[in-house]
């Protein structure tokens, strides 16, 4: 490359900066002209095969630019390995993504201009996408391959959007979705030290539990929460297993099972939880020859009795300055709405003044009300262009369609959405005398679940002097 014409080669002149080392035969990219490029040319030359106007076909629809609506069909092109990875100099990055203007890019920000368009972003939030699709194409070492999320998440060095960033290649059609979820990181950190075949076995068992399954077992899709809860239950015994010799769960036996039950009755109750959803579904695919939990009866776990709350905190969080912690205090206070029920409650449930969850139809009180209508302006003057359907929105769900995390708007509350919920359904079965059909119709609970209210009544804790404790 730096040999001039006529000139002998300077080997020392070439070799002062370094040298790029290559790997031999890792890299093939066929030279010479495009296959459009060369039509003209074609009416001397004899015809293509089939195959081969079709592989003509492929390698022009995989250059970009894309015209409208193209995908890539390849997840990553060719392209040469990275020896070790070192971390660039923030300062370089961004002086060249400011000059950074290719093909890739100025298809990615059309895209980003019409989601933006659509989902009511700001100003500020667009020249950040922007900012941040420059910035990844001036780090990656394949500028025409598709995008791994994980290099996505790498912007945080850099001021970028990691979200919406996220959300306009997806669109494009550019993303590879490589970060693995809060549930998968947990579970590779409690059964890494398995045997494969243990391991195996549990991955299958996550799987159908987060997906669900149509074939025998058949299965709803779980929480990931309740999936994380009955893994922190079966990760000890599994381990305890693979420690005594097991490679597989069908060497487990029913007495094996028994031996390994905790004796608090808590610990014990999930751990039963686990280990029968866990060897139902290796029975189902035929990886174990017995269940060896059958025929295990489920521990009984001691319910605690719930407490109502000082009416003075509770009227202190209804008047919160931050109009969407005093409405879902509302929700919660008045008609008993569940945290999930208030993360999911999107502007068309209610119609008219009324609340539909479900089968119920609620007519919501007086002073929710008020605080409905302050949050919706307040909404409205905060993201007057937004498209999220759900009513508790913030400032990183706005301008997409997804609900709010699980702890909003609760951060700053001092009270949360199940003391309250317990607070209400104590104060109606206390002002019903004990009607367990009323509040199993008000407040969509279960039978066994209104009994653990039931019991309040006249609990010998409770009782002052022979008076029942409203």
């Amino acid at each position: 490359m730096l040999q001039e014409p006529g000139q002998a080669i300077d080997v020392a002149g070439a070799n002062q900066h370094g040298q790029q080392l290559f790997f031999a035969n890792m890299l093939f990219k066929r030279r010479g002209t495009r296959g459009h490029e060369r039509e003209p040319h074609q009416a001397n030359k004899a015809p293509r095969s089939k195959a081969s106007e079709q592989a003509w076909k492929r390698r022009d629809k995989n250059r970009l630019p894309y015209p409208s609506g193209t995908q890539l069909e390849d997840e990553q092109a060719l392209a040469q390995l990275a020896l070790f990875d070192m971390a660039p100099d923030p300062e370089v990055v961004r002086a060249r993504a400011r000059q950074e203007d290719s093909d890739t890019t100025r298809y990615c920000i059309a895209i980003a201009q019409q989601h933006a368009d659509r989902y009511g972003w700001s100003v500020r939030q667009r020249n950040a996408v922007f900012s941040s699709l420059r910035l990844l194409q001036t780090l990656r070492d394949t500028p025409n391959a598709k995008v791994r999320a994980s290099d996505v998440m790498r912007l945080r060095r850099y001021d970028g959007t990691i979200s919406s960033t996220i959300d306009v290649l997806s669109e494009a059609g550019l993303l590879i979705e490589d970060v693995p979820t809060r549930t998968e990181r947990y579970f590779a950190t409690k059964t890494d030290a398995l045997p494969p075949l243990m391991r195996q076995h549990l991955e299958l068992w996550l799987q159908i539990m987060l997906g669900g399954s149509r074939y025998r077992p058949r299965q709803f899709p779980r929480e990931p929460e309740t999936v994380r809860n009955y893994l922190a239950a079966i990760a000890p015994l599994a381990q305890a297993w693979a420690e005594a010799g097991y490679q597989s769960f069908a060497e487990v036996t029913h007495a094996d099972v028994v031996a390994a039950l905790p004796e608090k009755a808590t610990d014990r109750y999930f751990v039963e939880l686990g280990l029968k959803s866990l060897f139902k579904i290796l029975k189902g695919r035929k990886l174990v020859f017995a269940n060896p939990t059958r025929g295990l009866k489920f521990t009984p776990v001691p319910r605690n009795i719930p407490l109502a709350l000082d009416p003075a905190l509770v009227r202190a969080e209804l008047n919160s300055p931050n109009p969407a912690t005093a409405l879902a205090v509302a929700l919660s206070a008045f008609h008993a709405l569940t945290k999930k029920q208030l993360r999911e409650l999107q502007l068309t449930d209610i119609v008219d003044g009324r609340l539909l969850i479900g089968n119920r139809n609620i007519p919501l009180a007086a002073p929710v009300r008020t605080r409905l209508t302050a949050w919706l302006d307040h909404r409205h003057r905060t993201w007057p262009g937004s498209a999220n359907p759900h009513l508790l929105i913030n400032r990183r769900t706005a301008p997409r369609l997804v609900p709010a995390g699980p702890n909003y708007p609760w951060l700053g509350a001092t009270l949360r959405a199940r003391a309250l919920r317990e607070d209400r359904i104590l104060h109606e079965i206390h002002a019903t005398g004990g009607d367990v059909r009323r509040i199993c119709d008000l407040f969509g609970l279960t039978v066994s679940g209104a009994t653990r209210y039931l019991a309040t009544i006249e609990h010998p804790d409770l009782a002052i002097e022979g008076e029942r404790v409203p």
